[in-house]
């Protein structure tokens, strides 16, 4: 017995028929290339337990490799109205294992979503990819992994390394709540309309118990405060946190003479806890 999403006709007529052009505001870029979706839906892992959650499904080209995957309990969660009634019938093929909802996905709570354990899996609209994922790193502890495509640029930011040129605050965030993996490329010509920049697939997978020092809303401090001004020293960034640098470095035991490129994430965790006990006393 056939599959009835893989009977539904092809993208590029779902967008014909419904002017679905991609809006720049919105930061769509479509991918259709069936092998291409499945790549991801798969890089996700097993998804016949638990939540799946797509963020910008579109006209539904990975919504589709989603499900062939085997996703049992699918959330789609689109903002923009025109794509509702291009969803319907792969709603209806889905045959009760997909809800589609018209919101604003950084209104979502993604800590009260679904039963366990919730897999995000998401081609990211390049406009709100990095807020939806740093709101995700705050609600960690209730999501089991995300696969998530951003620009390649992005992507590489969040899985560099200390001392490299893409490291920074985005880095420091995701590599001290999860273990980040680059998955692989995409190129620009293989979205519609296609993007100037190519782009690229990453996992994050959260920590069960984080293995480094700190609080992550502190740590949004002191990373903000350190990349605020790359070519400054520590000693000089971090004196907008409003806290004796003095103090703060010695507690951490970091050499205030470098700068925030080099620092690993423990060293991170170590300055976001020495501002926290500043704080308290």
């Amino acid at each position: 017995m056939s599959d009835p999403v893989q009977s539904l006709p092809p993208l590029r007529d779902v967008i014909a028929e419904h002017g679905l052009a991609a809006r720049k505001g919105l930061g769509q870029h479509f991918l259709l290339d069936l092998n291409l979706t499945l790549k991801i839906a798969r890089a996700a892992g097993d998804l016949t337990t638990g939540t799946t959650v797509e963020v910008g499904p579109g006209p539904g080209g990975l919504t589709r490799a989603i499900l062939m995957a085997g996703a049992d309990r699918l959330i789609a969660i689109e903002k923009d109205e025109r794509c509702m009634a291009a969803l319907a019938p792969l709603v209806a093929a889905a045959a009760g294992r997909m809800t589609l909802l018209n919101e604003d996905a950084l209104k979502v709570d993604f800590a009260a979503i679904g039963a366990p354990p919730v897999k995000i899996i998401s081609n990211l609209p390049y406009n709100v990819g990095t807020p939806l994922l740093v709101g995700w790193l705050e609600k960690a502890e209730a999501i089991a992994s995300m696969t998530l495509m951003f620009q390649k640029e992005v992507a590489e930011r969040i899985t560099a390394t200390p001392g490299t040129d893409h490291y920074g605050r985005l880095s420091v965030l995701c590599n001290w709540r999860c273990r980040t993996d680059y998955l692989f490329t995409l190129p620009a010509r293989a979205f519609t309309p296609p993007p100037k920049v190519d782009s690229a697939v990453v996992q994050l997978v959260p920590y069960d118990e984080v293995p480094f020092p700190g609080r992550m809303d502190l740590l949004q401090r002191v990373t903000a405060a350190a990349f605020g001004q790359r070519r400054k020293t520590l000693r000089r960034s971090l004196k907008q946190l409003g806290v004796p640098v003095d103090s703060l470095l010695e507690r951490s035991g970091i050499d205030g003479s470098l700068r925030a490129e080099t620092i690993d994430i423990e060293g991170f965790g170590r300055l976001t806890e020495a501002f926290e006990a500043l704080l308290k006393a």
